[in-house]
């Protein structure tokens, strides 16, 4: 009796799973068609010199000439100087942010998360037009401002300065990034243990003392998630390269995605162009690993 109670529940959850994985089937078939197929193309044709004219195996010649290439090391450069700076500065002015608004009144609070997650929502094209209005050269917004306050002699080249233009890219990409980081960690603050909070409080603890001891470990693996698309978003910044600088001055503003795009589709050096890819899914692959192992261990469950 109970062989036979067992083979039935067997038979049952093999049932189950195989309905699951047929509502599955469409998505996983679109997934392996647009996805996993592409990838693997990329990666085959990454030892090619595939081009318009044909292709042929070169093998490890177009990650040679990656590292030689003045173009590729000073995108990477770039790629990685974005990273630098916007992961950290979007988490911690996030962070700082969501503490604030979360203490005010629900009206308020969900105001300014409106506000902070209108950019996000915004199509990127109309914020970097309205970005590259404002630093036009000659009718700009800061420009003026600054010619008529007297900061500045006069208008300066906000794009087109080798110094300046990165500096640009960054402050929108900032701006344009940290909507999403502020909804989730309010949301997050909002699922802290009140009574650990309480207690804390009871006993003594200053506000300091309760965020870092009992909130941050709780909000954690918020923060990993929101560090990691962050992480992952920065290294794959195109869209204000190509509107506001394609790149210039001299590949000051090129990013490794930017500069893949250039070489696939202005130059049609495809074999190349997917070298690049590989390297910066590579790149990214490592970067969002040591984020797991290193924040990892400061979760809670």
């Amino acid at each position: 009796m109970a062989h036979s109670v067992a083979a039935k529940s067997r038979a049952i959850r093999r049932r189950e799973t195989m309905v699951a994985y047929l509502f599955l089937l469409p998505a996983l078939a679109v997934f392996a068609c647009f996805v996993i197929t592409p990838m693997v193309m990329g990666f085959v044709t990454s030892f090619t010199n595939s081009h318009l004219g044909g292709s042929e195996f070169v093998g490890f010649d177009n990650y040679i000439r990656l590292f030689q290439d003045p173009k590729f090391l000073r995108s990477a450069w770039n790629t990685i100087f974005i990273v630098l700076i916007a992961v950290p500065a979007v988490t911690a002015f996030s962070l700082w942010v969501s503490t604030a608004i979360y203490r005010m009144h629900a009206t308020v609070r969900s105001f300014f998360r409106c506000v902070f997650y209108l950019p996000v929502v915004t199509g990127s094209v109309a914020v970097v037009v309205v970005w590259k209005w404002m630093f036009n050269t000659y009718n700009g917004l800061f420009n003026h401002v600054g010619t008529s306050m007297g900061l500045l002699e006069k208008g300066i080249d906000w794009l087109g300065n080798s110094t300046t233009a990165i500096w640009c890219i960054l402050i929108i990409l900032f701006t344009t990034s940290i909507g999403q980081p502020i909804v989730l960690y309010v949301a997050a603050l909002g699922n802290v243990d009140q009574s650990l909070v309480e207690a804390a409080e009871v006993d003594g603890a200053t506000n300091h003392q309760t965020f870092w001891k009992i909130k941050w470990p709780s909000i954690m693996p918020t923060t990993l998630y929101i560090v990691v698309i962050t992480t992952i978003n920065s290294f794959q910044c195109f869209a204000l390269i190509q509107l506001l600088t394609s790149g210039g001055p001299n590949y000051h503003t090129s990013t490794v995605m930017y500069l893949l795009y250039e070489t696939a589709f202005k130059t049609y050096q495809y074999g190349y162009a997917d070298a690049m890819g590989v390297i910066l899914a590579l790149v990214i692959a490592l970067f969002s690993a040591l984020q797991f192992k290193v924040m990892k261990g400061g979760t809670t469950e």
